[in-house]
């Protein structure tokens, strides 16, 4: 008889005369799923603070298990740790405002440059032009003129509708001749993006507000979080699997943003140091960009490229240049993305890329930025749950990376003797033959 694994939540056994119950259909499910999304989409406002104060409690509990040892309180720690992320904040901020007061001083030659710039780059591009306008003159798409636009940054016009007006003539009133009117519509002002980013001002400095103070009380009760959870179950055994599995959560945590936090820190460095040695402005800014943007997998390091090309566009006055800076940042972030991160992050936490990506993406839909920096400690969380929740192990098996943990039973080594012998067909009934000849385990 197999002993129970103690590092496991308890599962409930099957039994003849009181079955497991039978898992709803897929439509129910389906309606499940799209009131979840939904509430986390419209709960957004509460529910970001809120997990990411959950995530940072499990990061920094290390450190104030570690502050008591040393006979510090627990409120005091919390104190510290709040205080520290705010001057953190207000650090970042300072080092940002310095070339951001540069760019609003200088906005208008800004803005000359770029219209410059965009105006060379369309003569570059003339010649395809005149091919597609050949090609609505042949296919008969010529005919029509082409509308009119405003030219950028140019206020719209005001929207003017002019018409005769013929009155009616009355019994005994001599005619008059067509009266001309005018009638002045006024658009509505567009909000700009200044205005915008003021206006969610408040609502985002309630959310950092929020999420310091619920950090601050889930630190200073001590262990209060992990009494409580223990307490939710019976036996000693399910007591201990649940207390192991809070354990496990913090170290995975800690150990992936520590690493991750690390290796963002170093990139930025050799990132800043680059776009010195290129002579591109304000190289500081770049790689603290840098440290922040790559928090979001893929799509961090894809806009930090993007802003680096449209940046040295504005700077040099050749094409080739801006090309090569992008690419030099392109080559930096591929080294730490492909050969620096996977080495130093254990393999244990690494991820199925396709479901980080498709994670990211789902986050970045319901609650935007936030989300894409909270959807790979979600997963990792969910890995770690996964592990010792029964019944989930094949759930953490698909969440893992390209070398997962083996499961306890043979699930893995079949599949793995199943794909290896399928690779060689060349369509589904070859591949039908080579899996046939497998033995049959169990």
């Amino acid at each position: 008889m197999v002993p129970p694994d103690n590092h496991k939540f308890p599962s409930f056994p099957r039994t003849e005369k009181h079955p497991l119950p039978r898992v709803a259909n897929w439509a129910v499910i389906g309606i499940f799923l799209f009131l979840l999304f939904t509430f986390f989409a419209q709960a957004r406002d509460f529910l970001m603070p809120v997990t990411l104060a959950f995530l940072l409690f499990f990061v920094f509990v290390p450190f104030r298990r570690l502050m008591e040892r040393l006979g510090i309180g627990a409120v005091v720690t919390a104190t510290i740790v709040s205080l520290g992320l705010v001057v953190s904040v207000v650090v970042i901020g300072f080092m940002i405002s310095g070339p951001v007061n540069r760019l609003i001083e200088n906005s208008s030659q800004i803005g000359d440059r770029l219209e410059q710039r965009f105006t060379e780059l369309r003569s570059n591009f003339r010649g395809l032009e005149r091919a597609a306008e050949k090609i609505d003159e042949l296919t008969g798409g010529g005919g029509a003129k082409p509308e009119t636009k405003p030219a950028p940054g140019a206020p719209a016009p005001d929207a003017t509708l002019t018409g005769t007006l013929t009155p009616i003539p009355q019994p005994g009133t001599p005619q008059t001749p067509d009266q001309k009117i005018q009638v002045e519509v006024n658009a509505a002002p567009q909000t700009s993006t200044l205005v915008s980013v003021l206006n969610l001002g408040p609502a985002f400095v309630g959310q950092i507000i929020l999420t310091l103070f619920l950090l601050f009380f889930l630190l200073s009760s001590g262990d209060l979080l992990y009494l409580k959870i223990v307490q939710s179950f019976d036996s000693m055994r399910e007591k201990r699997a649940a207390y192991l599995a809070l354990r496990e959560i913090e170290d995975s945590l800690g150990a992936y943003l520590g690493a991750i936090t690390l290796i963002n820190a170093c990139l930025g460095i050799a990132v800043g140091l680059a776009m010195w040695a290129w002579g591109m402005p304000s190289p500081m800014l770049f790689g603290l960009a840098v440290f922040l943007l790559n928090y979001i997998p893929y799509l961090g390091p894809i806009t930090g490229v993007i802003i680096t090309m449209l940046v040295g566009l504005f700077v040099y006055e050749d094409l080739f240049t801006p090309f090569m800076v992008g690419l030099t940042y392109f080559g930096i972030s591929a080294i730490e993305g492909q050969l620096i991160t996977p080495y130093f992050v254990s393999r244990k936490l690494q991820l199925n890329t396709v479901v980080v990506f498709l994670t990211v993406a789902l986050w970045a839909w319901l609650w935007s930025v936030i989300g894409m920096i909270v959807a790979v400690p979600i997963l990792v969380v969910m890995r770690v749950l996964a592990d010792h929740i029964p019944g989930l192990e094949k759930f953490g098996n698909f969440l893992a990376g390209e070398d997962p943990p083996a499961l306890e039973d043979e699930d893995e080594e079949e599949a793995r003797e199943i794909v290896d012998a399928g690779d060689g067909a060349g369509d589904a009934d070859q591949a039908a033959q080579a899996t046939a000849v497998l033995p049959t385990r169990g």
